[in-house]
């Protein structure tokens, strides 16, 4: 998936988020999509999906813990 259209499912997801669940689906999304995302840094992120910059931090600990987590069992195609 190319990274402008991982980006664009990633912005679709957050937008159909609750308010109140915005930070979570936005780590959810980052470890779904850790792969296509492994080449992006915090600041292209945040500024693909036109976000604060002080969400880098958020994306940088998802892209770390997700392979993890794969290796743990997680299906990230369920998410």
């Amino acid at each position: 998936m190319a990274i402008t259209t991982t980006l664009a499912s990633i912005g679709e997801a957050l937008e159909k988020s609750p308010r109140n669940g915005y930070v979570a689906e936005l780590h959810l999304q980052v470890i779904k999509h850790h792969n296509a995302l492994q080449n992006v840094t915090g600041k292209e992120f945040c500024e693909g999906l036109g976000i604060g910059t002080s969400f880098g931090t958020e994306f940088a600990k998802m892209k770390k813990i997700a392979p993890r987590l794969i290796q743990a069992g997680l299906d990230v195609d369920k998410l």
